[in-house]
């Protein structure tokens, strides 16, 4: 049976660069329920430069986005997660990968650009270990991300309003 992403999604928050600082809010539920509501969400912020979006959906997968102008980067810690949640389903039809078969199931991998962060420190190789870290939720992960990136007060203080 397959669960709504409305009903399990833990958080959602837009982190985009103010003047010479990091700001993160938490995005509204109603806007999470699809990937272009979040890439259009993300797109909203007052951003001079790159916008992020981070989303955790329940313990089992997070998807992260990057907008800068018309360019918009997608990355999926484990596309297995298509079997049962639309959102992961929606991330790979955007970035045409095909939903991985049912033997398939008993491999994590993520999706899309692992280098969506790169230009910020954080490179292909520690996000990809960071998103195959069975060890770590997806909450967990992306706290790691934040701190990574330098954005983890407003991150911390954005999911800590999300889910209260």
């Amino acid at each position: 049976m397959t669960m709504t992403d409305v009903d399990a999604l833990d958080f959602a928050i837009v982190v985009y660069r103010e003047d010479d600082h990091w700001e993160a809010e938490m995005l509204p539920v109603a806007l999470t329920a699809d990937l272009r509501g979040l890439i259009h969400a993300t797109r909203q912020m007052p951003s001079m430069g790159t916008t992020i979006g981070l989303i955790a959906v329940g313990d089992d997968f997070f998807v992260a986005l990057r907008v800068f102008g018309e360019r918009v980067s997608v990355f999926l810690s484990d596309i297995t997660a298509a079997w049962d949640w639309p959102l992961a389903q929606q991330v790979l039809e955007y970035l045409d990968v095909p939903i991985p078969e049912e033997e398939e199931l008993e491999m994590v991998l993520p999706a899309g650009d692992l280098s969506i962060f790169a230009d910020l420190g954080l490179d292909e190789m520690e996000l990809g270990a960071l998103s195959g870290d069975l060890d770590l939720l997806p909450d967990e992960v992306l706290s790691s991300i934040a701190a990574r990136l330098g954005f983890s007060q407003p991150f911390e203080r954005a999911v800590d309003a999300a889910i209260g």
